[in-house]
């Protein structure tokens, strides 16, 4: 069927999720692969893009709330709600 990883995507680091979506998408390019497979890879793509999208707004929020003293060197950061 499809070379994917057996690791739940809740529990990917975005690295790992970027790196499946990868494959992912190139298997279905090839077009080599049966409908329902297809089927399932697109449904996993999907999962995986949102992981990547979480990760990455977790991580601009992270960086947002950096706050810097006079000589704009990080102080620590200042928390952002829900985090």
């Amino acid at each position: 069927m499809t070379e994917t990883s057996e690791k739940p995507i809740a529990e990917m680091s975005f690295e790992e999720a970027m790196g499946e979506l990868e494959r992912v998408v190139s298997q279905l390019e090839r077009g080599d692969v049966a409908l329902e497979d297809s089927i399932k890879l697109y449904e996993r793509g999907a999962e995986l893009k949102k992981r990547c999208e979480a990760k990455l707004k977790d991580a601009e929020e992270k960086v947002a709330a950096i706050t810097l003293d006079r000589d704009g060197q990080p102080t620590g950061t200042t928390p952002v709600e829900g985090l």
